[in-house]
């Protein structure tokens, strides 16, 4: 880095000043905005931006279908189990009613064998 101690104070000055013009133009060689080229490229960046926004609304679309899929589902599915459940309730009165009907016919017929019995014995 020698060579930078034996730079004089022109020497730097008039770099600096190269470095400001050719920076200016740069600046003034870039295309204006009515420029077909740079309205081209702002209108493939909408056209890709624009699919963004297309691709993340359908996957929108479809994550809300799917949520609405899995809580059809579950509805179904709990009412399915309500209706088992209650399914299941009935069948248990219906075996308790067969079951008692089946307990005082029983006791009905030892009540009649004892009086059958009874009459027997006078």
């Amino acid at each position: 880095m020698s060579f930078l101690k034996n730079q004089g104070v022109v020497d730097r000055l008039e770099t600096a000043a190269k470095a400001r013009s050719e920076m200016l133009a740069r600046f003034r060689a870039r295309p204006s905005a009515d420029d077909p080229t740079v309205l081209a490229r702002q209108s493939a960046r909408r056209a890709v931006v624009d699919a963004r926004e297309a691709r993340a609304a359908e996957r929108a679309a479809q994550r809300q279908a799917e949520l609405e899929r899995a809580a059809a589902l579950a509805e179904a599915e709990r009412l399915a189990e309500i209706e088992r459940k209650h399914a299941e309730q009935l069948a248990a009165q219906e075996r308790a009613k067969a079951l008692q009907a089946e307990q005082k016919a029983q006791r009905d017929a030892r009540y009649l064998a004892r009086k059958a019995k009874a009459q027997k014995k006078r």
